[in-house]
């Protein structure tokens, strides 16, 4: 059958998609819309055009399977060309999402109509491209630089009524009358000269005030920090103010296939396809009976409990919260409200909403409330004698059938499990802070951990708009596990004479939020240190006892200004050189590239160790727990992909460089070993 038919409505040819799941432009839709539009040009009784789609939504974008493939005829440029360059009047009947190509094709139609559900956008610079028919140029010479700046820019999608509003939709009809109302819409321009967007005159805007471009990258600059996409697509945009359409469309195709062939846009795509990779777990059928999730008990109402209840009342689902005293427990849940208030003042969600979420809310000083709950998450202090305590006491009071779930961040779940009669019910769901924003969710398979507890917690991840990756047992899972050698490096290298402002900066460098030293300084050196003023053991103690505790007292590792702006401090350094002094180290020169190499080489090693370890599935889920839990930057793919594009041979003779202080506990992958000379990659 084919994906593309054509229906005549009278004097108005209808041309349809069908290609689930998302209409995408795939070849064979292509040449579909080709012959369809050849149909109607070629057929005297054809007065108007009609482009629909069938299924759940218009063209939500290219296919992306066919990237890196080679290219097959008719390319997108070519099809959107001859469907503008007609005179019978082409109208776009858009509903679901017109998203990447699908928003070039509506582009290409003479009129766009849709529904009031619809949302249209230009989201390439998701994968580190942007639109490559000719998006770039239709766009802004319809709606003007400074409303397409953003969607091809930053790539949200926006809505009809937003579109409308812009001049991007023509106009928006009627949610179940979409087929119906764009016939006669077409009907009404039959006779009338087309509007091609290719000849559209508001990209004067930025023509008569170039400071349209400059402004936006200013606005925007931390969150296009480190990407090449948004950079080439403001050049596309500008382009289109100052270029005729032939050569914009000329330079559009150049900055393209610039970051089509470079690596950010593989990593990118690298990244797609990992996120989607995760929610598979290789030896569970992914058609498993669930267990039904209509109650969650959470212990603890700290900032963890906190947050990891607000997750589950937001998707709709009733939270008891049990903590010891009463006014711990006031204190947590004050504190959620205020974190819904103050979603809500920010618009993103009611006031009505707000009491719909709180209301989910049962708070408790008894253990006994959790009985009748299908899941229990424990958030109580990091100790491996309380865990147990706690899960024997839930094993005793939570019905049968029901899940046990542990938030550690490092302690072996399998010992957990086993303080209780139902080992098969337990598992670990490691939420990273702050829980209610944090999109990673770590689900740690225990030994025993039964294959229904473990798919029904994935999909309850997706419910609660987490992005879950598996993790076996073993410390600190997959991200702490690779964070520890991280972290030690970084304290070795100042030892041994790095400034520490440098080892920041390396990472800042990187693409990376913050470095190790600016993190400690933001979460606070006090936090676990032992209180004892006279007893200096660490760099870290010395600056306590100097009431050096980071942000909050003024200064840790830097001093800061009111503006908590950093700057280096001499006091500082002067410590750590005698503690070097003391420990015998002698502190030399340190370049940028020893230190970036010998914090990021160790973390790719123990990567590797995971997977040879088989504590993680595949190496795409370590790149998807680091960009999403650490900050890693989105356009190098995380550290396995990384790894790769730097060439596995050149981590291990690093590595091997460096050998003598990576520590005497380093111990080198024989799958990073066998891989590098092999020549082969992790992804």
């Amino acid at each position: 059958m084919s994906v593309v038919t054509t229906e005549r409505h009278g004097d108005v040819l209808v041309i349809v998609s069908d290609n689930p799941p998302v209409n995408a432009l795939g070849a064979a839709v292509r040449q579909g819309l080709v012959d369809g539009v050849e149909e109607a040009l070629g057929d005297d009784s054809v007065k108007a055009v009609v482009v629909r789609c069938d299924g759940r939504t218009f063209h939500a974008g290219a296919d992306i399977t066919e990237f890196g493939k080679p290219p097959q005829g008719p390319s997108l440029g070519e099809a959107l060309d001859k469907m503008e360059a007609g005179d019978k009047p082409v109208v776009a009947a858009i509903h679901g999402t017109a998203l990447g190509g699908g928003c070039e094709v509506a582009l290409a139609c003479h009129y766009r109509v849709a529904v009031p559900s619809a949302k249209l956008g230009l989201p390439e610079v998701k994968l580190g491209l942007i639109p490559g028919a000719a998006g770039t140029q239709r766009l802004p010479r319809v709606v003007g630089a400074k409303a397409a700046l953003p969607m091809v820019v930053i790539g949200d999608p926006i809505s009809a009524k937003k579109a409308k509003e812009i001049g991007l939709v023509d106009e928006i009809v009627g949610e179940d009358t979409l087929a119906e109302d764009a016939i006669a819409f077409a009907r009404s321009k039959i006779g009338q000269p087309v509007p091609r967007s290719s000849e559209g005159t508001a990209n004067e805007d930025g023509v008569k005030d170039p400071s349209i471009f400059d402004e936006f990258r200013q606005k925007n600059g931390r969150r296009l920090r480190g990407f090449d996409a948004p950079e080439a697509g403001i050049q596309a945009v500008k382009a289109a103010g100052e270029m005729s359409y032939a050569d914009g469309v000329k330079k559009e195709r150049e900055l393209f296939m610039q970051l089509m062939t470079g690596t950010q846009s593989a990593a990118m795509r690298h990244y797609f396809f990992a996120e989607r990779a995760a929610n598979k777990i290789d030896d569970i059928d992914p058609n498993i009976d669930l267990i039904p999730i209509r109650k969650v008990g959470v212990i603890g109402a700290g900032t963890m409990g906190g947050g990891i209840s607000m997750n589950f009342l937001s998707a709709g689902i009733p939270v008891t919260i049990v903590e010891m005293q009463q006014d711990a427990l006031d204190r947590g849940t004050g504190t959620m409200r205020k974190n819904y208030e103050r979603t809500a003042q920010r618009g993103r969600m009611t006031d009505e909403q707000v009491e719909q979420a709180m209301g989910l809310l049962t708070p408790s000083l008894d253990y006994a409330d959790f009985a009748d709950c299908d899941l229990v998450i424990e958030a109580v202090f990091e100790n491996m004698d309380i865990k147990k305590e706690v899960f024997a006491k839930l094993d005793g009071i939570v019905k049968q059938g029901a899940i046990l779930a542990s938030n550690t961040s490092y302690l072996n779940v399998d010992e957990i499990a086993s303080a209780t009669s139902r080992p098969e019910y337990v598992l670990g769901l490691h939420f990273f802070s702050p829980a209610n924003v944090m999109k990673l969710l770590e689900i740690v398979r225990g030994e025993k951990t039964a294959d229904d507890v473990l798919m029904t917690s994935m999909k309850l991840a997706k419910k609660i708009g987490k992005i879950a990756v598996v993790a076996g047992v073993c410390p600190g899972f997959i991200g702490n596990r690779m964070l520890s050698p991280r972290q030690q490096q970084a304290q070795k290298l100042i030892m041994e004479g790095a400034n520490y402002w440098d080892v920041d900066d390396v990472l800042l460098d990187f693409g990376f939020p913050m470095g190790p030293f600016q993190m400690s300084d933001l979460a606070g050196l006090d936090i676990g240190w032992h209180r004892d003023p006279e007893r200096i053991e660490s760099v870290r103690d010395a600056l306590c006892a100097m009431d050096r505790r980071g942000q909050k007292t003024g200064a840790g590792y830097y001093d800061y200004d009111e503006a908590r702006n950093r700057t280096p401090s001499d006091d500082v350094k002067k410590v750590i050189a005698e503690f070097a002094e003391k420990q015998g180290i002698e502190q030399r020169e340190i370049s940028k590239e020893e230190i970036k190499e010998r914090l990021l080489y160790p973390m790719v090693n123990e990567g590797a160790l995971i997977l040879e370890e088989g504590m993680s599935q595949r190496a795409s889920d370590i790149d998807v727990v680091w960009i999403n839990g650490y900050g890693w930057p989105l356009y190098t793919g995380g550290p396995m992909f990384w790894a790769d594009t730097v060439g596995l041979d050149n981590v291990v003779a690093g590595l091997e460089k460096h050998g003598d202080r990576l520590g005497e506990n380093f111990r080198m992958s024989k799958l990073l070993k066998d891989k590098a000379a092999a020549g082969e990659k992790f992804n």
